[in-house]
């Protein structure tokens, strides 16, 4: 068996001369044969060895075994050095796939393999002839080194380090920008204090004074390139009969120096603004969709990178910049905060006051979602920002009331189902059964004369309605109450004569039963 052995100095291979004692013994075992030099001779026996040639080729061989491949000096030293019918001991199991897939050498990984390996970097100096720890030293430190930077250039997290600085160099330039231009208006407000009501915008300001100058120059001066006719007529009148102080040509040369300063900035900011907008759109595209790309930034920096970005939940996202206010709301018990560093994105804004919890949190689920895409998924398209945003839109204007075919969840307007209950309210459920009536059983022949009676009385009441009405007519208010007590007595001689009707009935009725009986 073989040891494929890594060092900064080259490739080295040992012969392992006790194969059996790597199988049957533990790591502790093994440890031991290498706690001095000669021990360590008795195990490992130096078959052949390579040196790089210069830095370079050590660092292509280095960041080959990082990625578990298989350079091309190895491969040429393990075709020379080795043979199909020998098994290689190597530290990667990938790395040992690969060279069985292409050389045709079988290698072996163990835990008894690694332990070989320490004690090889152990005793290197003494193993490998020609070596010694004043050369292998430097060679080591200088790897490393190249190594780093080369790993530091080349990774794919460290691309979103420039939107870090870029957004914190804004910032910067925005505060640099306001105590500038505050300071120019200042300065030149001794000399021409109307012109800070007239000009509100900063660099139009700046602008102004480089091209103006002292303000007995701008009667004859044309602004129109920098403001608009109104502005330029009310700049020229109030230069006219201005109450400023005089100043002298120095001090108006170093007035202009500063406003220079001033939209060079301004300048150099645009540029930056533009920039960042391009490392957005090629590094977090759905995110830039969904909040912009000063706040996706903002994000991406206060996290420390995108990948650190990706593992927040979309909790963490939603406060994230608000952390003071939420650590302060949980030690005094009172409410946490609802939004952090995205409450500044453009559909939070467009959400009313009441709303903007609510759509801050369902922003903040879709940014955790297109974040992770970003960060992992391989596509550059902002397909999945483009739907995220619609649906926080569509949620959005549910919200509002202004939209509403399909809603998602239950209305709090929507009417309660009750159970059905076919029992009447204040009655129980089962009543007694009626007793039969036999009084009630009457022929067609009895009815008649009821009925008879009945319409006699109806065509009497009719007869007498217009009667009543003259009768009400006349005697006015005081006659309400005879009407009344009329209606009572007719209905009461009207029950009389029906009771009269039914009594020969009831008396026949009465026979029957007896005769049954």
């Amino acid at each position: 068996m073989l040891l494929l052995f890594e060092s900064p100095a080259g490739f080295a291979l040992f012969k392992v001369l006790n194969e059996k004692k790597l199988k049957s013994s533990s790591v502790e075992d093994l440890a031991a044969d290498f706690l001095d030099t000669e021990s360590a001779k008795k195990t490992l026996k130096l078959k052949a060895f390579t040196k790089f040639e210069d830095t370079a080729e050590a660092l292509a061989a280095a960041a080959a075994l990082v990625d578990s491949k298989l350079d091309k000096k190895l491969k040429k030293f393990l075709k020379k050095n080795a043979t199909t019918d020998e098994t290689i001991a190597v530290a990667d199991s990938k790395l040992g796939s690969i060279i069985k897939e292409k050389l045709e050498i079988p290698c072996v990984h163990s835990a008894g393999v690694m332990e070989l390996l320490r004690g090889a970097r152990t005793h290197m100096e003494e193993l490998a002839e020609g070596l010694s720890a004043a050369e292998v030293a430097p060679m080591a430190l200088g790897l490393s080194h190249s190594l780093s930077r080369y790993k530091l250039k080349f990774s794919p997290d460290k691309v979103d380090t420039m939107i870090v600085q870029a957004i914190g160099l804004l910032d910067d330039l925005d505060k640099e920008l306001n105590t500038y231009a505050m300071r120019v208006r200042e300065w030149y407000g001794w000399h021409f204090p109307e012109l800070t009501k007239i000009i509100a915008d900063n660099i139009d300001y700046a602008k102004c004074v480089k091209f103006m100058g002292l303000r007995v120059n701008a009667a004859d001066l044309d602004f129109s390139a920098i403001l608009g006719e109104e502005v330029e007529q009310e700049l020229k009148d109030a230069a006219v009969v201005s109450m400023g102080t005089d100043v002298t040509d120095e001090d108006m040369d170093y007035v202009k120096s500063l406003a220079q300063e001033v939209i060079a900035l301004s300048e150099y900011r645009g540029q930056l603004s533009d920039y960042l907008r391009n490392r957005m759109q090629a590094i977090a595209p759905n995110l830039t969709v969904l909040v912009g790309e000063l706040v996706g930034a903002r994000l991406i920096a206060h996290a420390g990178s995108l990948m650190s970005l990706a593992k927040h939940p979309a909790s963490t996202v939603q406060i994230l910049g608000a952390e003071k206010a939420l650590f302060r709301a949980l030690k005094t018990k009172h409410e946490t905060p609802k939004y952090g560093l995205i409450y500044h994105a453009s559909l939070i804004g467009q959400a009313a006051p009441k709303h903007k919890g609510k759509i801050s949190r369902v922003l903040a689920s879709k940014c955790a979602l297109s974040i992770r895409v970003d960060a992992l998924g391989d596509e550059t398209d902002a397909t999945i920002g483009v739907e995220a945003r619609a649906k926080v839109e569509a949620r959005l204007r549910q919200l509002e009331g202004r939209s509403l075919a399909t809603s998602s969840g239950k209305a709090k307007g929507t009417p309660k189902v009750e159970s059905y209950d076919n029992k009447p309210k204040g009655q129980a459920i089962a009543s007694a059964a009626k007793a039969y009536n036999a009084d009630a059983d009457v022929t067609m022949a009895e009815e008649a004369p009821k009925k008879e009676k009945k319409q006699a009385a109806a065509e009497e009441e009719e007869e007498e309605k217009p009667k009543k009405k003259k009768k009400k007519d006349k005697a006015g208010d005081e006659g309400e109450e005879e009407p009344k007590k009329k209606k009572k007595e007719k209905k009461r001689k009207a029950e009389e004569e029906e009771e009269e009707a039914e009594a020969p009935v009831k008396e026949k009725k009465k026979k029957k039963k007896k005769a049954e009986e």
